[in-house]
């Protein structure tokens, strides 16, 4: 029994060290590995940001192609109201007229 208490403190003290160690060895795969996801998140960072001029042209070019496809609209939209209006205009001027 009294060897059973010699030898077991020199055991956990064996067994903690390897586990120290271990896990030393971890901790520093575990920065490489996060070191290496950095920069592969800055380098897709950089690549996003080439990609942000190509973006804003195409915004601009779709802006400036709905604010024609508009005042198309707002013409063609007109043009049909005026019409309306002359012909309602001419009819109210017409019933104007048979009241005289």
């Amino acid at each position: 029994m009294e060897m059973l208490g010699e030898v077991l403190p020199i055991l956990v003290y064996f067994l903690g060290s390897i586990l120290l160690v271990v896990l030393i060895i971890l901790g520093i795969k575990l920065i490489q590995t996060v070191d290496r996801a950095n920069s592969i998140l800055d380098d897709l960072e950089e690549k996003a940001k080439s990609l942000n001029g190509f973006f804003n042209v195409i915004d601009s070019f779709s802006n400036t192609i709905a604010v024609v496809g508009d005042r198309i609209i707002d013409g063609f939209t007109g043009l049909i109201s005026s019409f309306f209006h002359k012909r309602k205009k001419k009819k109210e001027e017409e019933e104007m007229d048979e009241y005289e």
